[in-house]
């Protein structure tokens, strides 16, 4: 029997609109909105680079205009509605996902004491049970307030003082969580005085939280193989993920399905007939230019982001300044279901400077088209926090 296809095309649109980007989202960007939308990735990613806007700031952004970085702290400072951990990297989640990631946690700590101390300075170990007392008398603390008569690091940012470790290891392994944060910096408390009663004290096996993960990444990608599926959330191991698929491909949960790729050639992939019957129905994208994140949630995994759109990217920000084909930090910038390129942006003051932008291959920048790019860039001052814009002279390359 012949798998379904998808032509590169509507692979590309389903995905687009799984990720809440096929059309221009309407809400406040705030409060139950906003945990409708967080719930709706599944995640987001938090990044501390700061040149035009917080990488989970934009993010939100480009799918609530109206959005404004208060609303997630209050999201997890206030209505303790969503939490601050890890999937792939430093993550914030809807608070309902809390139980499943007591995997993660055991998971964690288990990598964690077999891998740090070779990675870090010795003598973290025999602080963990000081730190953890001292938020027991403390309250909301932050890494400041433990390790006072260490020596701070000076190597770069995982050269951390034992005190440092212990609170991030408390905190990875689920004895702590993020209370709030003060500008950037994370304050700790007690685990059961920041998470709801109904969610710290909820319990599912090992089972049960593979099959949750699984499950809900193939919702959020709309199809996958079972390698993109584990990377989802990053708590299924890549073994798991194997039998989850052929367990399920053999009970009829899922289906396989052929992707047809940027370059033309297929990848076999999972999905399942209700994501395929709504194929159908989606909507025509919107003819928005679009600045997002480079570590937007749909273009994130860099190889799959390759494969679907045939866009290329490598953050710059390790690569010394002569080597940079880009910049420090550029932004993608989507139109349609295409990138069309990317953008090198930046804040300063209260002048929002663009440097350059790369078309990619293939795309003419008419007049409509960098119409729409420069109104983008008059709608992200908002967030940005800027009044004017400055164009760098020979700004659009070719």
């Amino acid at each position: 029997m012949n798998r379904p296809l998808l032509d590169n095309q509507t692979a590309r649109r389903l995905f687009l609109d799984r990720h809440l980007l096929l059309q221009p989202g309407s809400g406040p960007g705030k409060g139950g909105d906003l945990d409708h939308v967080l719930h709706g990735l599944g995640f987001v990613q938090v990044d501390s680079v700061n040149t035009l806007a917080r990488a989970h700031d934009l993010i939100l952004w480009s799918r609530r205009g109206q959005y404004r970085p208060k609303a997630l702290d209050d999201l997890v400072a206030r209505h303790r509605t969503a939490f601050e951990h890890w999937t792939h990297d430093a993550a914030i989640i809807p608070m309902p996902s809390y139980p499943m990631w007591r995997l993660k946690f055991a998971r964690d700590e288990a990598h964690m004491q077999a891998r740090w101390s070779q990675g870090r300075r010795d003598g973290w170990v025999a602080e963990v049970d000081t730190v953890l007392r001292h938020v027991a008398d403390n309250g909301p603390t932050c890494s400041q307030d433990v390790g006072t008569h260490e020596k701070k690091g000076t190597a770069g940012w995982w050269d951390w003082h034992p005190s440092k470790t212990a609170l991030e290891f408390l905190w990875r392994s689920g004895r702590l969580a993020i209370c709030h944060r003060e500008g950037f910096r994370k304050f700790y408390d007690l685990s059961e005085r920041v998470i709801p009663a109904e969610r710290l004290n909820a319990r599912m096996d090992d089972a049960e939280t593979v099959d949750w993960a699984m499950s809900e990444a193939l919702t959020r990608l709309g199809f996958g193989t079972s390698g993109e599926l584990a990377a989802f959330f990053d708590i299924v191991t890549r073994e798991e993920a194997k039998l989850w698929c052929a367990a399920a491909l053999t009970s009829g949960r899922i289906i396989e399905v052929d992707i047809e790729l940027a370059d033309g050639t297929r990848r076999g992939s999972f999905t399942t007939k209700a994501i395929l019957d709504q194929v159908a129905s989606l909507p025509d994208p919107s003819s928005r230019v679009r600045l997002l994140s480079p570590f937007d949630p749909a273009l994130r995994d860099r190889a799959r982001a390759e494969r679907l759109f045939g866009f290329h990217y490598r953050i710059e920000i390790f690569v010394p300044e002569p080597k940079r084909r880009y910049g420090y930090y550029v932004f993608p910038v989507m139109q349609g279901d295409r990138v069309i390129g990317r953008i090198d942006a930046k804040r300063r003051g209260k002048v929002l400077q663009v440097l350059a932008f790369w078309p990619e291959a293939g795309v003419r920048m008419g007049k409509a088209r960098t119409s729409g790019l420069i109104a983008e860039l008059e709608r992200v001052a908002n967030l940005a926090g800027t009044t004017d814009i400055e164009f760098f002279e020979d700004w659009l390359r070719g």
